[in-house]
């Protein structure tokens, strides 16, 4: 897990990677089917803090009591303000007001990063502003997902603040693991499982093609079969045999191989390992578009 402090000057953006991870401080409303959204959901969340800044000019600690009210511009949904002085006293935090006044200075997240610091540091750097990317858990999930967070320093006569508010980068670009899919097992000793498929992801992604994980135990093979479509195998580890029509292709690690739509394939692992290859199809994978050969 990779976080860190992505401070703005105006000419462009400059990364200091940290490591980080923690459990929702910062949200934003972001129900959208498009990929395109992600650039909005930066701007409307700078936005957010630009306009909290400046209610706080106009009202000073008044404005606080307006950023803690449900159903607002301020609070709805996903979507609230964190406010901290600048040492790290929290100030206002809607979704949890009993969390007020607690130091948050210590704050770490998921793995156990100093989330709080990157906050302060970013607020206290020359710029005064910046966004800090971390990993922080949805509420209800239990494996975290990356949060980009705009923070911006502020004052109110002598005391100082910072301002932050932040979204949920995979509810805009999805994003997935090896280590999170689900596997399943065909022709008894092959394991497989959906990086990506279309149709399994709960949203319009745009696209139409599938990437499956494929695990062959070593001495097994998967049957001989044919797709409608090309597939292409890309092989991450071990080696062994891929016949297609009846023809040898020898694969290990490394290789890439693009198999014609409608040719009969087989792949056997040759090797003392776990063969393991992405399947690659286009159109996604589909059990209509898959014919086994008896």
């Amino acid at each position: 897990m990779v976080a860190g402090c992505v401070q703005t000057d105006g000419s462009g953006i400059n990364d200091q990677n940290g490591n980080a991870s923690s459990v929702g401080e910062q949200g934003t409303d972001i129900n959208t089917s498009g990929q395109d959204s992600l650039q909005s959901a930066m701007i409307s969340t700078e936005s957010l803090v630009n306009d909290a800044i400046a209610l706080m000019d106009e009202q000073g600690t008044d404005a606080f009591d307006e950023f803690r009210q449900a159903d607002s511009k301020w609070f709805h949904d996903d979507t609230y303000l964190s406010i901290w002085t600048i040492d790290g006293i929290r100030t206002v935090y809607a979704p949890n007001v009993s969390s007020e006044g607690e130091d948050a200075s210590g704050m770490t997240d998921y793995d156990g990063a100093p989330l709080g610091q990157y906050f302060i540091d970013t607020a206290t750097s020359n710029e005064g502003e910046g966004w800090v990317t971390y990993q922080w858990t949805k509420p209800g999930e239990t494996v975290p997902s990356m949060k980009y967070t705009f923070v911006k320093k502020a004052s109110i006569g002598e005391q100082e603040y910072l301002v932050t508010s932040g979204f949920y980068v995979n509810n805009y670009v999805y994003t997935n693991s090896l280590d999170d899919i689900e596997y399943f097992t065909r022709f008894d000793t092959v394991s497989l499982g959906n990086l990506l498929h279309p149709a399994k992801v709960g949203r319009d992604l745009g696209i139409d093609y599938s990437i499956a994980h494929v695990i062959i135990k070593s001495g097994s093979s998967i049957e001989a079969h044919i797709m409608k479509n090309p597939e292409t195998h890309y092989v991450i580890s071990g080696e062994g045999v891929l016949y297609i029509d009846n023809v040898p292709f020898d694969v290990k690690a490394g290789d890439l191989v693009v198999i014609p739509a409608n040719a009969v394939q087989s792949t056997e692992n040759t090797g003392d390992t776990d063969l393991e290859f992405f399947a690659i199809d286009q159109p996604a994978w589909a059990e209509e578009n898959e014919v086994i050969v008896e």
